[in-house]
């Protein structure tokens, strides 16, 4: 009895609204917790030498971006950074995913390892193998490589597979790891920053051809010189220590030091002119699908030098192309012993290169002859420096396709809204109908055939679409996040990332404000329509149904509010343990996982989902924090749509007696706090042959009717 007199004397609508918003502006002003902890950080060390185990050094993390170069000795064999060090980028969680990257020289990744998470998505359910398994196929892909998770085959683009039950995480990791990798490719030479306008291959003219002279294909620019004095060299070598080995005297200063002269010479007008017919044809026969020739003719300094002699390269001479560095070896050269044009001049040498189809040189887009000009400081050492001539084919030798300029490339947001499109516009088209039907609400009630069929159907595709198919399930843990990122650094970009999450969020905000908390709660919540859908069908099987007294089940509502205040409690002191405990939802067993997962969260699920066959809706009724944290909206809710009449609850009890949550006050009002807006109470209400307060109203039409009917004369 004391506790009963307790409970009254606190029941005080006002006074419950009041504790309430205390608790949820103290939610509000409270220091940021500490971020969510579920990953430890590990040391990157033991991980960069189990992937560079031949390595003696290992750098701290310098320049910027932080890489750490890793070596052989000497020799730099790969390099190793962090994504939060370069390419920060929040995941679910709100927290970024940091992931050690190491690529060998020449930018192929060797490994990615995720150094720390906090990921609940991870801990709740997914091993955290998985996790490394996804990063593990990053192994023999390029930091050049466009690179996406999912998707069908595209060109230009790399796909690799994705994580069930952690789609946002790995999307973004994949972005992190990408635009850090891109990052560290430009600052390491490895990515053209201008690389993202792309030249399509461009093809020669093999018809076109012109007979000209030596001064001819020199004038127009078909054949390039790169002219080199000696005054020229020794300032190149200033402030090194070959600055005097070999310095020109004062009057040796305008003397000529390498005249080279070169020139694409697969193309017919150049090639037949210099070559004669019968040595251009010989050599396009040499040529491979895919591969160019270019000559070069040189007085003075020799671009021949002696390696090639020794080892077979040419270490004097290279083409840079797209920032790619062409390299020759001595099957790649013919020497050429005679010239067929007219007016040539005549040179110390004459080769022909071949450029391999492995270079995707482009005889369209611009290229330079980079002379390597080399002084000795003994016998071993020496300094060289390069001087470089450009080279632009001419338009009338070939077919130039128009430079592809990409699209400006979409946020991560953006492209998981278009991947996502098709349930965008299908989510959107729920809403709309749900909007409409609490609009014309009063009309449907009086057609509760038609209601009762559309409303199961809306349910069905709750529970496939909304929760088996989309993983679209509101939980607790979201409100967290919310308040965590509020609280720090807040950016729409993190709940943005789950298009039908957001738009969830959306829907219930709105309905909220309006209609407050029950319209989600009996209409968009996958695990309410789920446990409403099962107890119609025990229903129908003439499952008994358990109805608790009115003092115990008001008792038992107060138990998703403790647990609620308790979460916020825990939150509190560290998110991390909020999250765990808040499994007393079952959605991400029921809907993210499927209850693919360890057998206690399996058996928890179940077993509410057996009691709701015979208790309608109780994990929603007596247990969700969530329906907890929404009812607060009912305090500020603009409409009250539901009718009610004086009679309602005294002496009428009728529609007390048919809610099958229980949310009608034994004096007749509706508890919005626990309606899941059913409907149901409200075709009661316009139903002449339930409502008792209208069969009333309908016995006294028709006796009155009856008192104005004639008396029939007999006579």
């Amino acid at each position: 009895m004391r506790f009963l007199e307790l409970y009254k004397s606190i029941k005080n609508k006002t006074l419950i609204k009041k504790a309430i918003l205390f608790m949820a502006f103290t939610l509000c002003i409270i220091t940021p917790a500490q971020a969510l902890f579920v990953s430890p950080p590990k040391d990157p060390m033991p991980i960069i030498k189990a992937i560079f185990p031949q390595a003696t050094k290992i750098s701290d993390k310098q320049g910027d971006p932080l890489i750490r170069t890793i070596y052989k000795n000497k020799k730099i064999i790969g390099y190793a950074f962090e994504t939060n060090d370069v390419a920060r980028a929040p995941a679910y969680s709100g927290e970024p995913v940091n992931v050690l990257v190491a690529i060998n020289a020449k930018g192929v990744y060797l490994g990615a390892k995720v150094l720390e998470h906090h990921e609940p998505i991870i801990l709740a359910g997914i091993p955290e193998t998985k996790l490394f398994a996804f990063a593990d196929q990053y192994k023999t892909l390029n930091v050049k490589d466009k690179i996406k998770v999912g998707g069908n085959k595209k060109d230009n683009i790399v796909h690799i597979d994705g994580l069930s039950g952690a789609t946002v995480t790995v999307m973004v990791m994949n972005a992190s790891i990408t635009k850090a990798a891109t990052k560290v490719g430009i600052a390491l030479g490895l990515i053209n920053k201008s690389q993202e306008i792309i030249q399509p291959m461009s093809t020669i003219y093999k018809d076109v051809f012109q007979k000209a002279n030596w001064k001819t294909l020199l004038g127009d620019g078909s054949i390039k010189k790169l002219h080199l004095t000696r005054a020229q060299v020794d300032k190149a070598f200033i402030d090194t220590k070959a600055e005097h080995i070999e310095e020109a005297t004062p009057e040796q200063k305008q003397d000529m030091f390498a005249d080279i002269y070169f020139a694409e010479v697969d193309i017919p007008t150049i090639g037949k002119n210099l070559l004669g017919d019968s040595e251009y044809q010989w050599l396009m026969s040499t040529l491979k699908p895919g591969e160019h020739a270019i000559i070069v003719m040189g007085n003075g300094y020799s671009y021949k030098g002696s390696g090639y002699v020794r080892g077979g390269i040419f270490d004097r001479i290279q083409v840079l192309q797209n920032e790619e560095e062409i390299t020759f070896h001595d099957l790649d050269h013919y020497r050429v012993t005679d010239l067929f044009i007219d007016g040539v001049p005549r040179f110390k040498e004459m080769s022909l290169f071949t450029v391999r189809a492995v270079h995707e040189f482009n005889p369209g887009v611009d290229w330079q002859l980079e002379l390597l000009v080399r002084r000795q400081m003994g016998a071993i050492d020496s300094i060289f420096t390069s001087f470089k001539g450009d080279y632009t084919t001419l338009t009338k030798y070939v077919d130039r396709p128009p430079v592809i300029i990409p699209e400006p490339e979409l946020t991560l947001a953006q492209q998981i809204w278009q991947e996502k499109n098709t349930q965008v516009v299908i989510l959107t088209i729920l809403m709309v109908v749900l909007i409409i039907t609490l609009f014309f609400q009063d009309i449907l009630v009086k057609h509760p055939t038609f209601l009762h069929n559309f409303r199961h159907s809306y349910l069905i595709i709750t529970v496939v679409f909304i929760g088996w198919t989309w993983g679209g399930q509101l939980s607790v843990v979201n409100v967290f996040t919310f308040l965590q990122a509020f609280m720090s650094h807040f950016s729409w970009d993190l709940f943005l990332l789950d298009p039908v999450i957001f738009m969830l969020w959306g829907a219930a905000a709105v309905t909220a404000l309006l209609w407050g908390r029950a319209v989600y709660c009996g209409w968009l919540c996958p695990f309410g329509a789920l446990q409403e859908l099962l107890n119609v069908f025990a229903r129908y099987i003439k499952i008994p149904q358990l109805e608790l007294p009115w003092a115990i089940h008001e008792r038992l509502w107060a138990i998703k509010y403790l647990i609620l205040l308790a979460l916020f409690g825990l939150s509190l002191d560290s998110l991390a343990a909020a999250e765990k405990f808040a499994e007393t939802e079952p959605f991400k067993t029921t809907f993210l996982l499927k209850f693919d997962r360890e057998w206690p969260f399996i058996l928890y699920a179940v077993a509410l989902l057996v009691i709701n066959l015979f208790k309608r809706k109780f994990f929603c009724r007596y247990l969700c924090p969530l329906g907890a944290a929404l009812s607060i909206s009912n305090s500020f809710r603009l409409f009250s749509w539901l009718r009610r009449r004086p009679e309602c609850g005294q002496p009428c009890k009728t529609c007390a007696k048919e809610c099958e949550i229980q949310a009608i006050d034994p004096d007749g009002n509706i508890n919005m706090r626990e309606c899941h807006y059913c409907l149901d109470c409200q075709v009661t209400y316009f139903d002449e042959k339930k409502c008792p307060p209208l069969k009333k109203l309908a016995r006294k039409k028709q006796k009155y009717k009856e008192s104005e009917i004639p008396a029939v004369n007999v006579g």
